[in-house]
């Protein structure tokens, strides 16, 4: 597995933990508090992206690694989904 000894001095793995808290706070907005379900979804899958990154690590074969880290990657694709809904929604601004 190469560089790393501990997912948590992994790059992407950083940004996304400061990615999820974000996440976080503007779901925490009146509001988007309104909308149980969106926020429970747009947090699940922000969440499941720093925790695929940390788990394909663990997995310790780079097979599994780069699986995860796409698994990550299409959990940030619908987060993304997600925030345009709520841009469009207005639970957003531009």
């Amino acid at each position: 597995m190469g560089r790393f000894n501990s997912f948590e001095e992994i790059n992407s793995w950083k940004k996304s933990r400061i990615f999820n808290k974000r996440i976080y706070e503007i779901t925490n907005g009146e509001e988007f508090k309104k909308d149980f379900d969106l926020v429970r979804q747009i947090r699940m899958a922000s969440i499941s992206i720093s925790s695929n990154i940390a788990e394909g690590f663990e997995r310790n074969t780079d097979k599994e690694f780069i699986y995860f880290l796409f698994v990550a990657k299409a959990f940030s694709a619908e987060v993304r989904s997600q925030l345009y809904l709520a841009l469009d929604l207005n639970l957003l601004q531009k």
